[in-house]
């Protein structure tokens, strides 16, 4: 396995692939992997002749005051993870290999789709993923992305990129690996005390409360809304962003659900402490 630090020797890796006609799988991922970004190498893995992880916590999809200073950061332990999936290329740059003194240009999605959920909670966050994502698709040229199906709202807005920008890859969404006890895999969980990890266990509670009550042919958005609102309140901990029911296709918004057919999206996001935890549910009606 090989750890490559600049852009133009990524590319230069990438198009000898190319030539010898192998297949690349990319897994961009911000480090200090989990059992869930192990889950979409194996993906990439399967369908590929190359996997390539990139491993970059990316500053300008954090707002101020956010985590960027201690997200967690280990790029031993996350190689030798990544080793024993058989990974070739770990894409490790620094931050002024990804964005040089004067950088100024941007990729972004507009239109509700980044607006609501993490993006009205999160100014600028996802004009920060599809720049970054631009520039590892410029870079690694994968012909595969593999995306968790826990950031549901950035897999969409890829996807949206992708399309529009006549990106020459395919986006493969993974569903979410969760801890035995229902939690979300995020390297975030790591910031959780053992109370509030306990705590947090109500997130996945409630998003089976919601799709239970909608497939025992409850149709009142907000009554569903409600039951998940509750639901989490009984923390002593937990601060409520969001809770939100919405098309699963393209994120509109739905008020009844008595003649839709198709997927929902249940989604929310919850500050346990200091902690802000995502998760979602898909429910087919």
């Amino acid at each position: 396995m090989e750890i490559i630090k600049t852009i133009k020797q990524m590319q230069s890796y990438s198009r000898e692939q190319q030539r010898l006609g192998k297949t690349i799988g990319l897994v961009p991922t911000m480090g200090y992997l989990h059992e869930g970004h192990i889950e979409l190498v194996k993906a990439a893995r399967k369908e590929n002749d190359i996997v390539i992880v990139s491993i970059f916590v990316n500053p300008i999809q954090f707002g101020v005051g956010e985590d960027f200073d201690i997200y967690p950061r280990d790029l031993k332990r996350d190689s030798q993870l990544l080793e024993k999936e058989n990974v070739d290329v770990i894409f490790n740059p620094e931050g002024e290999e990804m964005y040089p003194a004067g950088y100024n240009t941007f990729v972004e999605v507009s239109g509700e789709i980044t607006t609501k959920l993490c993006g009205a909670s999160r100014p600028g966050h996802f004009r920060g993923v599809t720049t970054v994502v631009s520039k590892l698709f410029n870079t690694c040229l994968p012909d595969k992305a593999y995306f968790g199906q826990k950031d549901a709202q950035q897999v969409m807005v890829i996807e949206k990129m992708v399309k529009e920008l006549n990106f020459p890859l395919t986006i493969v969404r993974v569903p979410i690996i969760r801890e035995k006890d229902g939690l979300a895999m995020s390297s975030r969980n790591t910031y959780l005390s053992d109370e509030l990890r306990k705590e947090a266990l109500l997130l996945n509670q409630s998003l089976i409360k919601g799709k239970q009550a909608i497939e025992n042919g409850e149709k009142d958005v907000e009554k569903v809304k409600k039951l998940i609102q509750d639901y989490i309140k009984t923390s002593p901990n937990a601060n409520i962003d969001y809770v939100e029911i919405l098309s699963g296709e393209d994120l509109s918004d739905l008020s009844d659900l008595s003649e839709l057919k198709g997927k929902i999206l249940i989604a929310l996001a919850v500050k346990f402490g200091n902690t802000r935890l995502i998760d979602n549910q898909l429910v087919e009606v």
